[in-house]
């Protein structure tokens, strides 16, 4: 979901170093992630035994103590009963110096810990293809076309972070996945005919997995309800629903109950204005030149 954050579309600009794989890694995310691992093991505890108390997967346990994801809100609730009422303490302690930093690298590291455990996750764009959707092609187009200009180095990793965030969608069969993103977007040409041509077929392949959902909302729609802009919604592992947007360097994760009731209330609505997922498949479809 761009240069060092890969937030919903991939246009995030938080400030940190990186892991291999493109992760952020800071100085105050690690020192949780040890405080974690250390407590962890006070309690005789693998991650896979961990894994169950909290309901994050080991997988994503492991990440929070390597310091790379942000640690949710939940996983703090969770901790007593699984790690004892000291350790809650002290986890919360050092959870404060991460919640004190305000700003996109936090918003966006928790919106990526929330998106990894979602049961359903919803986007709606209006500037570019949301990440999770991109080819490589199409990436590679964006970054060439970044500002300020990325050098090769920084571009390659964000192509490696943006295609391995992507797994999401092969990873979680179990998640409904549902996007609905504006025709002008298809019919933009962004980074030319050859770069379009990997885009739709790449969203044909994508509308075969059973867990994906895709729409396209027409050029012409008299009725649309999306004139606030783009959003994305996620249920928890909690059968919550959190928002996040972003833009132009910024981003807000959206806890508050009416104001995400009211972005559902809106999605809701676009997903009965905008093409149907088979209708969709067969715009795309007409795009690629299939009779």
């Amino acid at each position: 979901m761009a240069t060092d954050d890969d937030g919903g579309t991939g246009r995030g600009a938080a400030r940190g170093s990186r892991g291999g794989d493109g992760e952020q890694i800071s100085d105050s995310l690690k020192t949780f992630g040890a405080v974690l691992k250390v407590l962890r093991e006070e309690a005789r505890l693998t991650q896979e035994q961990l894994s169950p108390l909290v309901r994050y997967s080991p997988a994503y346990i492991a990440k929070i103590e390597q310091g790379r994801r942000f640690p949710p809100r939940e996983l703090l609730d969770r901790s007593e009963d699984a790690l004892g009422p000291i350790a809650s303490k002290v986890l919360a302690a050092a959870a404060k110096s991460l919640r004190r930093k305000t700003g996109l690298a936090s918003w966006f590291l928790e919106w990526a810990a929330i998106e990894e455990e979602a049961l359903a996750l919803y986007a709606y764009e209006s500037r570019v293809i949301p990440g999770l959707l991109q080819p490589e092609p199409y990436i590679r187009a964006l970054f060439d076309r970044h500002l300020p200009p990325l050098t090769e180095t920084e571009a390659e990793r964000q192509v490696t972070a943006r295609l391995a965030r992507q797994q999401l969608l092969v990873e979680r069969p179990n998640t409904t996945f549902s996007f609905i993103i504006e025709q002008a977007l298809l019919e933009r040409g962004m980074g030319g005919p050859g770069v379009t041509a990997a885009l739709v077929g790449h969203l044909l392949d994508i509308s075969e997995y059973r867990n994906v959902e895709l729409q396209v909302m027409p050029l012409r729609q008299e009725e649309h309800s999306g004139f606030e802009g783009e959003m994305y919604l996620a249920e928890t592992a909690d059968h919550n629903w959190v928002g996040y947007v972003e833009g132009h360097g910024t981003s807000r994760l959206i806890n508050d109950p009416k104001s995400v009731s009211h972005m559902l209330q809106r999605y809701g609505k676009m997903r009965s204005q905008a093409l149907s997922h088979q209708a969709t498949v067969g715009l795309l479809e007409q795009m690629r030149g299939v009779p």
